[in-house]
């Protein structure tokens, strides 16, 4: 590559980042895909905090980090980077991270502000108005 920036990392990509139930009530299809990630790093923040909060929706006060990888596998939801075949974010080798340590900061999980679809919304907003 020569000059500029990765046009996979930095660029309009068409990245989508893929919901999977583990308590396996959707088998192995992903129970939503979003779409509009226009860069690697914007998917790759949105799933991180995504999985970031289904930990912590999965950890119950005095549990050990064990219980919450069990309590994750069982009843959490992952989230998986389509379109990018290196670099993409994956949840395995933060999950034991996750699970050691409760969030302090709120913004860690606040995938929502992240999420595509918000400004998707806005968008239609400022078009009706």
């Amino acid at each position: 590559m020569s000059g500029g920036l990765d046009p996979g990392l930095f660029g309009a990509g068409g990245f989508s980042v893929r919901i999977m139930d583990l308590s396996g009530g959707n088998g192995s299809d992903p129970v939503e895909t979003i779409k509009g990630f226009r860069t690697l790093e914007h998917a790759n923040g949105f799933a991180r905090r995504y999985v970031r909060d289904s930990v912590e929706r999965c950890r119950a006060a005095g549990m050990s980090a064990d219980a919450v990888i069990a309590a994750w596998f069982a009843f959490g939801e992952d989230a998986e980077v389509s379109g990018a075949a290196e670099g993409a974010w994956r949840s395995g080798p933060e999950l034991r991270a996750f699970a050691d340590q409760p969030v302090r900061d709120g913004e860690e999980r606040n995938w929502r502000s992240l999420d595509p679809r918000r400004d998707a919304a806005e968008e239609e907003d400022e078009d009706e108005g």
